[in-house]
């Protein structure tokens, strides 16, 4: 942890001393109160699912990931479309992996989306390898970024006009065309490689982190920051992090402990190895991360890495009371990250207790209002008002 003040990020998009306060939707893999125990009353089905959302959707959560993954559960764009009309104030982050779909009808896919949700559509992309592929690395960034090319020219051009090394289009854009004004969704990204960093420092709009120690996300925001300026660019900064928070810190990490009370190191390995990015650069670092910890997998007072042993993605945990869990969020805030994704095993009840705890006390904000993508009225399009 930096000593005293913390370094502030000035290249940042948004300014202000806000944050975007979303939660996690346990879409694929099962929810749980033990990790490494399958819990049959919170396993991945449509009525779980839903009611994590609705849930945190009540609360005043602003976001929420839909992750995706080739393991049991609900896809995502299936199942945000099923939820759309019941939700009132919480927008969908929805993870797409490019490739998978042809690149045309996804912007169709989620322009219709858009519409759906009246706006409330945030789209995090994913670039990994397909599921039962063994693919290029160069040839995946390339797609990525050929792929998120011809969203953007769906949402904002007359046109989508691409001659690239794996996609060749020339269509017109109007049956595609979003609710969401100036740009469309806002695309967020995750990725270490330098590749998959160039892509989002060209073509995204918030780099989402995994947990590290604050020397390591400063590191990280630098170089995005650096990267984007040679594209004549400014992006944004996010933290996908779980968190643990009680009226003390002796329940908090009590809990902790308790999470991960019945797990195995083998059962671990077992759970970690199902998703498809268990091998990646990111999930390796989370890993090395935990190698430093203290004999209870605490690194740097409260962030603690035991959520890694049985989770691949975002290993790390804030572990503490309000009072410790807030002094964190506002250093992350004065370095300038302006998004979070927070979770909690079980997911229900762990939103409860961030929601009385903490919530209230931190600047809770729509990014894609703060940017005028979110329209105040409803905008004239060929799916609303609009000449079809």
């Amino acid at each position: 942890m930096f000593k005293g003040d913390v370094p502030r990020l000035s290249t940042i998009r948004t300014h202000q001393r806000v944050s975007e306060v979303g939660w996690f939707a346990g879409l694929c893999g099962g929810d749980t109160d033990r990790l490494g125990k399958l819990d049959p009353s919170r396993c991945s089905n449509y009525e779980h699912c839903r009611d994590i959302v609705l849930t945190a959707d009540s609360l005043g959560y602003k976001n929420i990931l839909l992750p995706t993954s080739y393991m049991l559960g609900q896809e995502v764009l299936p199942f945000a479309a099923a939820i759309a009309s019941q939700i009132q104030q919480i927008s969908l982050l929805t993870a797409i992996r490019t490739g998978e779909i042809h690149p045309p009808m996804l912007a169709r896919h989620l322009s219709t989306l858009d519409h759906l949700l009246q706006g409330r559509l945030t789209v995090n992309i994913i670039n990994s390898e397909l599921p039962g592929l063994v693919e290029d690395a160069e040839y995946r960034y390339q797609r990525c970024k050929e792929v998120i090319q011809i969203l953007q020219q769906a949402w904002t051009q007359e046109k989508i006009n691409l001659q690239g090394e794996i996609y060749r289009f020339s269509l017109p854009s109007y049956p595609v065309k979003p609710y969401q004004q100036h740009g469309g969704p806002l695309l967020y990204f995750g990725g270490i490689s330098p590749g998959s960093r160039d892509v989002c420092a060209q073509y995204c709009d918030v780099f989402l982190m995994w947990p590290d120690t604050e020397e390591g996300l400063f590191e990280s925001m630098q170089d995005l920051s650096k990267r984007a300026a040679t594209y004549g660019r400014s992006i944004d900064f996010g933290l996908r992090i779980h968190v643990i928070v009680r009226e003390t810190e002796e329940e908090a990490r009590f809990w902790a402990k308790t999470l991960i009370s019945e797990l195995d190191a083998a059962r671990g390995v077992q759970l970690k190895s199902r998703t498809q990015d268990s091998r990646s650069v990111g999930v390796l670092k989370q890993d090395a991360l935990r190698t430093v910890a203290d004999e209870d997998d605490y690194i740097e007072g409260n962030l603690w890495m035991g959520i890694g042993r049985a989770r691949s993605g975002c290993g790390g945990a804030l572990v503490g009371n309000p009072s410790q869990i807030l002094e964190r969020l506002h250093r992350y805030l004065d370095m300038g990250i302006r998004a979070f994704i927070f979770s909690g095993y079980p997911l229900i009840e762990e939103s409860h207790y961030f929601a009385k705890l903490v919530l209230p006390h931190l600047p809770n904000v729509r990014l894609a209002e703060l940017q005028e993508r979110l329209p105040t009225v409803q905008p004239v399009t060929p799916l609303t008002t609009g000449e079809l």
